[in-house]
């Protein structure tokens, strides 16, 4: 199994790396041996990944990283890069290889801070590696500092550094950075490709995968999760639950606050099982005493530990209202579907009665501006507009819808 069998519904973006993958194995061997380099090289030093939600923009910057650090020895008989069992490809996917380094969002924004160390890896050799692969999970969250520290990194990047940088669009990086990427657009895979993904890869039944893949819509990872995690199944279900619920005012602020509470709860889930793991190991590093005294001048360090772990709590919490609402919106697009009369595939079959109930007790034009109010939910986060104000306004306005 190479790199790429995992890639869902991505054969024509695997293709084109695994090329590039190719030739960059083929430039680094002819360095190494002193012989000319290859003339027409499908290899470059920036790349940038875009794609809707789901599409697995990180998964496939991985699995380049992993090919790009392929040391097989079936290569040097003519086999291409990521077979996906040698040291490289291994320590490459499950983020453990030195030379492979990888950024995500913590908080609403990737600060300069977080970025500083990182820019300048990039322009030193690999240490073990064949290449210095810079990981940028979620690009479209660098801020103007963080990203003009990035520019200056690609606009004259080391002979074998090589920056993957991942965004939902091209709009949302920054265009002198834009400029100097090479550009793979990701589709959103096929609900029968995923499906299919999970009978393979996970083992779940035929009938729950095609289940889980239709109400995800193609989004790989909200499918897996789904398919894997009853308490995942558990939360959908509540909030399929919620147009139902909002009725009157009382109704409506009791779901806004449950759907807040749940978000939060999420929050804590992960807060505990990573937390208090990062903390110790954090404070064994720096040599505490027994008992768990720091060394002196160490309790900084200490402090911008808590102080990313709290911000990814609240970015957990988002996340987790970015999924109630996503669900909710393909919950009114079956309404939507059906008042219409659309031969378009419901995605939550598993709630047609309640599809059927609010089609015919609604108009289309009110289920329009109950999709505007959740929309709006949304871009009030995005400004970072206490959740529960937000969420309430949210459900007030599917009441009065």
């Amino acid at each position: 199994m190479t790199v790429w069998d995992d890639l869902v519904g991505q054969e024509r973006v695997s293709g084109q790396l695994a090329a590039a993958a190719r030739d960059a194995d083929a430039l680094v061997t002819a360095v190494a041996e002193g012989t000319p380099p290859p003339e027409a090289s499908k290899m470059t030093h920036a790349w940038l990944f875009t794609g809707p939600p789901g599409a697995g923009r990180s998964q496939v910057a991985r699995a380049f990283a992993a090919a790009l650090q392929c040391v097989s020895p079936d290569r040097a008989l003519g086999g291409a890069p990521g077979c996906g069992f040698c040291d490289g490809c291994h320590t490459a996917l499950v983020g453990t290889h030195a030379d492979v380094s990888s950024i995500a969002a913590v908080g609403s924004q990737i600060l300069v801070e977080v970025m500083r160390d990182t820019v300048r890896k990039s322009f030193t050799a690999p240490a073990n590696g064949r290449w210095q692969v810079i990981l940028v999970e979620d690009a479209e969250r660098l801020n103007e500092k963080s990203a003009n520290a990035v520019l200056k990194a690609v606009e004259e990047p080391a002979p074998r550094t090589v920056w993957l940088l991942c965004a939902p669009s091209v709009e949302d990086v920054l265009p002198t950075i834009r400029s100097r990427c090479r550009h793979l657009n990701l589709s959103t895979p096929t609900v029968e490709a995923v499906a299919d993904m999970l009978v393979r890869r996970e083992g779940i039944e035929p009938d729950t995968a095609a289940a889980v893949a239709r109400a995800t819509q193609g989004h790989v990872d909200r499918a897996r999760r789904l398919a894997t995690d009853p308490a995942a199944r558990a939360r959908r279900a509540s909030v399929l639950k919620l147009p139902l619920r909002v009725d009157d005012i009382g109704g409506a602020l009791k779901a806004a606050q449950e759907l807040v509470d749940a978000a939060a709860e999420d929050a804590k889930q992960l807060a505990e099982e990573m937390d208090g793991k990062e903390t110790e190991e954090l404070k064994a590093a720096l040599g505490a005493a027994q008992g768990g005294r720091l060394p002196r001048g160490t309790a900084g360090v200490v402090k911008d530990l808590e102080d990313m772990q709290k911000r990814r709590r609240a970015r957990t919490q988002r996340d987790s209202l970015d999924v109630a609402l996503t669900d909710l919106t393909s919950f009114y697009r079956d309404v939507l579907a059906l008042q219409l009369g659309s031969r378009i595939a419901l995605a939550n079959t598993d709630a047609e009665d309640a599809l059927q109930r609010l089609a015919r007790g609604s108009s289309p034009e009110s289920t329009l501006r109950r999709i505007e109010a959740i929309a709006a939910c949304g871009e009030a986060l995005d400004r970072n507009v206490a959740p529960l104000l937000a969420v309430e306004a949210m459900t007030m306005a599917l009441r009065a819808g």
